[in-house]
């Protein structure tokens, strides 16, 4: 069977409280849905975040230049369709908004193929599991008391059977910050983790590690379960000075893309926990190579965002142990506004169930999308 058409839609969905990090200020977030269709009229669905103003650029690069590599090609032809759009992209630029376009379409075509199979993506991938373990993430700057907002949001988590916990550092002093981990070590108590994202807010590692032996202290001797992102992506080496002076293990990997981008991190120890995200590596078939790189160096995964992606993947993948989980209600990371309530995930226990429906599992509702379309 032969791919028909793509098509691919740009949306921007407001924040309904202006959210902060360490490197920006988030009032919207635009995303990118891409449909591929073959010649029978069946379809896949995949999908990435395009970041605040990104999603018109990762649209028309889907339409522009990657659809002439796609149409009349087999469906199931996924690896030659993902070499075949590297290679037409050298010359605009093999990462950025490209990578996040191929994710998208690689996304989608395993959609495809795993509906046309009768199989939930995880078990098409060769999947084992019918759940798999999450931590709630949070803990952005808001307006207000940053230390009732902090424990608001903990309870909140607890009381949606989360013992694994996740905030934003950076965007503070260090000792502001200090005082919002050990409060947040605090309230998480002795049964569960907390990890500290600091979104690249570091200058250089010198400061990165005086910033993190002083979270260190301050969460005492129930410790941190890692630290996020203290650099630049760039800065692998950076990061492994960082690595080898905390006792915390540093984590990243979310805005790194393809295999060579991580082998770097692999071969120079510059991260203990790699967070690769499928919307944003090159798609599934990327990401698998990546998980098979750090399973080589006996690095587990844990994936940035997209849990409703990803949680297929952690439940197929021996070396990934936890996805990231945002509570829509918490409006940060609001991706599941643009789908039905029945196909949102639901966590349980401190888990998220794998989806026993065909495919992806997650289903747009056309209303929102047409809501939120970027002309």
């Amino acid at each position: 069977m032969l791919i028909k058409q793509v098509t691919a839609v740009a949306v921007s969905v407001p924040l309904e409280i202006v959210t902060s990090m360490s490197s920006r200020t988030v009032h919207a977030r635009e995303y990118v849905i891409v449909t591929v269709e073959d010649e029978d009229g069946s379809t896949g669905t995949g999908y990435t975040y395009a970041g605040t103003t990104g999603g018109r650029a990762v649209r028309d690069t889907v339409l522009q230049s990657l659809l002439p590599v796609l149409r009349g090609r087999p469906v199931h032809d996924i690896e030659g369709a993902w070499k075949d759009m590297y290679q037409e992209a050298l010359l605009i630029g093999r990462r950025g908004a490209v990578l996040r376009s191929m994710s998208a379409i690689d996304i989608a075509l395993f959609d495809l193929v795993s509906r046309k199979a009768g199989l939930p993506l995880a078990k098409f991938l060769g999947g084992w599991k019918d759940k798999v373990p999450a931590y709630a993430s949070g803990g952005y700057y808001r307006a207000g008391d940053p230390f009732e907002q902090l424990e608001r949001e903990i309870r909140g988590n607890q009381a949606l059977g989360f013992t694994d916990h996740k905030i934003k550092v950076g965007g503070r002093t260090v000792r502001e910050d200090a005082a919002r981990v050990k409060l947040a070590r605090e309230l998480v108590g002795p049964e569960g983790r907390l990890s500290l994202d600091a979104n690249n807010a570091y200058r250089h590692a010198a400061e990165a590690i005086e910033a993190g032996r002083a979270f260190e202290r301050a969460a005492g001797p129930l410790g941190l379960w890692w630290f996020e992102e203290p650099l630049s992506p760039e800065d692998v080496a950076g990061h492994a000075r960082v690595a080898a002076a905390l006792e915390t293990p540093v984590a990243t990997g979310e805005i790194h893309q393809t295999r060579w981008d991580f082998r770097a991190l692999m071969e120079q120890g510059a991260a203990a926990i790699v967070q690769a995200d499928a919307a944003v590596v090159g798609g599934i078939s990327e990401w698998r190579r990546i998980a098979a790189l750090c399973a080589s160096f006996d690095v587990p995964m844990a994936p940035h965002w997209h849990h409703n992606l990803h949680v297929h993947l952690a439940a197929s993948t021996p070396n990934c142990m936890v996805v990231e989980h945002f509570d829509l209600a918490k409006d940060v990371f609001n991706f599941e506004r643009l789908l039905t309530p029945a196909s949102r995930a639901r966590p349980e226990g401190g888990c998220l169930a794998v989806p026993d429906v065909p495919g992806l599992g997650v289903e747009f509702d056309p209303q929102a999308v047409e809501q939120f379309r970027l002309a």
